[in-house]
C-alpha cells in the first residue's frame, strides 16, 4: 500500500480536509436517494408522464449504481484512490446540475445515470481512502464517524424531498446537492492523498468488467421492471438469461484471468462473507421496510408528503448515530457478532412495526427498527475493513457494495409483487404488515443463524479479537491470511 505522508504538524489538518471531503461527498449520494423517492409524484407532474415513467429515474440511478460499485472500488485499488474519487465527485456534482436543469424526463433520466456512475466511484473509493489515511488506532471511528455524517443525508432526505416537492420544487435537491459536491471536490483536490494496491499491476481486465458491468445491468434492470412488465413477459426472461450468462462468464474469466477484477480467494475469508451476507440482508429489510412506511403513513394513515418526511426525521437521525455506535461497538464487539446484534434488533423492529395502531406510536418503533437496519448495513463497511488487508480495501467494499445494493433491489421487487398478490384479498393495510412480519422473521432467522456461526469461527481462530484487544499485533487477521 502506497499512501502519501502528511509533512510533520500537518497530519492533523490533512486527516480533517480528507474526513470532510469524503463525509460530504456520501452525505450528497445519501441525500439525493432519499429526497428523490417523495419527489416522484412532483416529476410525474412537471413532465405530464405517469408515476411509472418517472420511476425511472430511480431505476436508472440504481442501475448505474449497482452495475459499476466493483468496478469503481477496483480502479481505486489499481489506480489511485485519489483520481477515482476525484473524477465519480465531479461527475456527481455536474450531473447534480443536468437533473436541475433538465427540460425533459429522457434527458433527467440520462442524468441520473451519469450521478449513479459518480456515486458508483465514490462510495467504495471513499471507504478505501479513509482505510487507508487513518492509522490503525483511529481508522473505525474514523469510518463511523464518516458514515454517521452521510447517513444525515439518510435523516434529511425524505424531509427535503418532501418539503421541496410541496414547496419550490424537486429541481431544488438538484440545486442543493450541486454546492455540497462542488465543495466535496475543492476539498479533495486540496487534501485527500493517494494510495493503491502497490502489489497490483497497472491492468484493468476489461472482459471482467465487462461481463460483470452486462451482468448486473441485466440483472438490476430485470429486478427493477419485472414487476411492472410482468415476470413472465419476454423482456424479463431474456434479461435474467442475459444475466446469468454473463454472470457465469465472469466466474470463468476471474479464475482463469493473470490479473482478475475480483480474487475469489477473498471469499475463502468467512468473516467476510458472513458480514457481506449479514450486510445485505440488514439492507434489504431497510430497503424494505423504508418503502412500505411511506405508503403506509401516506396511503394507509393518510399523511401528506411533508408530514410522512417529518415522521422519518427520529429513525433516520438514529441510523445516522449508527455510524459512530458501530465504531465504538467495534472496539468490544467481534464484528461478527455486531452484525448478528443488529440482525435481531432490526427483526423485532420489523414486526413491531406490523402491531402499531397509531402514526405518532409508529414513531418510537421505527426508530428502534431503524437502529438495528442502520447498525446492520452501516457497520457492514466498517467490519469489512476490519477483516481484510487495506490493500483490498477498495474491492472488499465494491464487492460488499454491489451485495447490498442489488439484493435490496431485488427485495423491493419481491415485496412490489407480494403487494400486487395480497391487497386484493387483504386490503393494503394487512398486506404491508404481513410482509413486515415476514421481513422480520426472516431476519431474526439469519441473525440466530450468524450467531451460531460466529461462535463457531471464534472457537476456530478465525475471527480476529476486538481492537483494542491486539495491540501487540495490530495487522493480524486470522481469517485474511
Amino acid at each position: 500500500m502506497g499512501s502519501t505522508t502528511a509533512e510533520p504538524g500537518r497530519g492533523s489538518v490533512r486527516h480533517a480536509g480528507v474526513f470532510v471531503a469524503v463525509s460530504i461527498a456520501l452525505f450528497c449520494i445519501q441525500l439525493d436517494f432519499f429526497a428523490l423517492n417523495l419527489a416522484i409524484p412532483g416529476i410525474a407532474a412537471d413532465f405530464d408522464v405517469t408515476v411509472s415513467a418517472a420511476q425511472w429515474t430511480l431505476s436508472a440511478y440504481m442501475l448505474a449504481i449497482g452495475c459499476l460499485f466493483i468496478v469503481g472500488g477496483r480502479l481505486g485499488d489499481l489506480l489511485g484512490r485519489r483520481p477515482v474519487l476525484l473524477a465519480g465527485v465531479a461527475l456527481f456534482a455536474a450531473a447534480s446540475v443536468g437533473c436541475a436543469l433538465s427540460p425533459s424526463l429522457g434527458i433527467l433520466v440520462a442524468a441520473r445515470v451519469v450521478q449513479g456512475v459518480g456515486a458508483a466511484l465514490v462510495f467504495p473509493v471513499s471507504v478505501s481512502v479513509i482505510t487507508n489515511a487513518f492509522p490503525d488506532a483511529t481508522r473505525a471511528r474514523a469510518l463511523g464517524a464518516v458514515f454517521a455524517i452521510a447517513n444525515v443525508g439518510t435523516a434529511v432526505g425524505p424531509f427535503a424531498g418532501g418539503g421541496f416537492t410541496d414547496g419550490p420544487g424537486w429541481r431544488w435537491i438538484f440545486w442543493l446537492l450541486a454546492p455540497l459536491s462542488a465543495f466535496a471536490l475543492l476539498l479533495g483536490l486540496r487534501y485527500v492523498p493517494d494510495s493503491r494496491d502497490e502489489a497490483a499491476p497497472r491492468q484493468i481486465d476489461l472482459p471482467g468488467c465487462l461481463a460483470v458491468v452486462a451482468g448486473l445491468a441485466a440483472l438490476t434492470l430485470a429486478v427493477e421492471r419485472g414487476s411492472a412488465w410482468g415476470w413472465d413477459h419476454a423482456r424479463t426472461l431474456t434479461l435474467f438469461a442475459v444475466a446469468v450468462v454473463c454472470g457465469a462468464l465472469f466466474v470463468r474469466r476471474e479464475r482463469t484471468c493473470r490479473h482478475p477484477l475480483v480474487d475469489f480467494g477473498l471469499f475463502r475469508n468467512v468473516p467476510f462473507d458472513l458480514v457481506t451476507v449479514m450486510g445485505a440482508v440488514s439492507n434489504m429489510g431497510y430497503a424494505v421496510t423504508v418503502f412500505l412506511a411511506t405508503l403506509q403513513l401516506q396511503q394507509v394513515r393518510g399523511l401528506s408528503a411533508l408530514l410522512a418526511g417529518t415522521v422519518f426525521l427520529a429513525p433516520a437521525l438514529m441510523v445516522a448515530c449508527t455510524g459512530p455506535l458501530g465504531a465504538w461497538l467495534s472496539t468490544r464487539i467481534r464484528p461478527t457478532s455486531v452484525m448478528a446484534l443488529a440482525g435481531a434488533v432490526a427483526g423485532s423492529g420489523m414486526i413491531g412495526l406490523s402491531l402499531v395502531w397509531a402514526w405518532w406510536l409508529y414513531i418510537p418503533v421505527f426508530t428502534w427498527c431503524a437502529l438495528g437496519l442502520g447498525l446492520g448495513w452501516t457497520f457492514a463497511s466498517v467490519a469489512t475493513q476490519q477483516v481484510i488487508p487495506p490493500a483490498r480495501a477498495g474491492e472488499a467494499s465494491g464487492v460488499v457494495l454491489t451485495a447490498l445494493v442489488v439484493l435490496g433491489a431485488i427485495a423491493l421487487a419481491a415485496v412490489a409483487s407480494a403487494i400486487t398478490a395480497l391487497t386484493p384479498e387483504t386490503g393494503p393495510e394487512q398486506a404491508y404488515d404481513t410482509i413486515l412480519r415476514t421481513g422480520g422473521g426472516i431476519i431474526l432467522g439469519a441473525s440466530a443463524l450468524a450467531t451460531v456461526i460466529s461462535r463457531r469461527l471464534v472457537a476456530r481462530g478465525l475471527v480476529p479479537p476486538p481492537r483494542r484487544n491486539r495491540r501487540a499485533q495490530p495487522n493480524a487477521c486470522a481469517g485474511c491470511r
